[in-house]
């Protein structure tokens, strides 16, 4: 299951509370992409288990432009950062097709209260997000279009394979998606990745990136995985 793959990651987990966590999650559906799964502002009533696809959270600026503030991959818990106030301070939204399972607020803050192995776990990951946040914010502030593109992309390269070693290479990342995760416009995007293409750093096919040269891409992107800690280590 990759959300017990994940949490194990953080920490050891006993036989019990893998068990507890495996009761709460047998049940998965199918999202389509697009779709919002948590709006900004609306009640969290359970936690979204991403167990395959793409999915991120965001936020609207008032002339409706989104910024998105992180990537998701399978095995994430997409929704503990609302889990303890109860209402969502951005949105939630896959962005391609997602199977995920839904948890009961209340059956997770249960599995806390009754598993210290678990709200231990659970305690890092959202620590793992938050040094996820701080690069993101270094990286749309500070760093060019060029290094914040491959930083991003080398980023998400290792979490994938992370999650699922084998999961099909690949990220389907659109220019779109690209643009609003990195504060680019889709046309410099695409001209950023065209170049990166003729410079053999990646290939693209089918609205899909794919790594050639992983460690130059990494010195472009000043790319460390120090801070992403158990998440780049499947």
């Amino acid at each position: 299951m990759p959300i017990v793959r994940k949490l194990t990651r953080s920490g050891p987990l006993g036989e019990d509370d893998r068990a507890a966590i495996l009761s709460l999650a047998q049940d998965s559906v199918m999202l389509d992409a697009g779709v919002a799964i948590v709006a900004d502002g609306g009640p969290v009533d359970r936690c979204c288990a991403l167990l395959s696809g793409f999915a991120s959270r965001s936020k609207v600026t008032g002339e409706g432009k989104r910024q998105i503030l992180s990537l998701h991959v399978c095995g994430d818990l997409l929704d503990l950062h609302g889990l303890m106030r109860g209402v969502a301070d951005h949105d939630i939204r896959t962005l391609t097709p997602c199977r995920v399972a839904f948890l009961p607020r209340s059956a997770i803050l249960d599995l806390i209260d009754r598993h210290a192995a678990i709200a231990h776990a659970l305690w890092l990951d959202t620590l793992a997000d938050a040094s996820v946040f701080r690069e993101w914010i270094l990286n749309v502030g500070r760093r060019g279009a060029r290094t914040r593109i491959a930083h991003l992309l080398c980023e998400s390269a290792l979490r994938v394979a992370a999650a699922d070693p084998d999961a099909r290479s690949g990220l389907p990342l659109t220019q779109a998606q690209l643009a609003d995760a990195t504060g680019l416009t889709p046309v410099h995007v695409n001209r950023v990745l065209q170049a990166l293409v003729q410079e053999r750093l990646i290939d693209r096919d089918d609205g899909t990136i794919t790594i050639v040269d992983f460690d130059r891409l990494a010195i472009l992107g000043e790319f460390d995985p120090a801070y992403l800690g158990s998440l780049a280590h499947g």
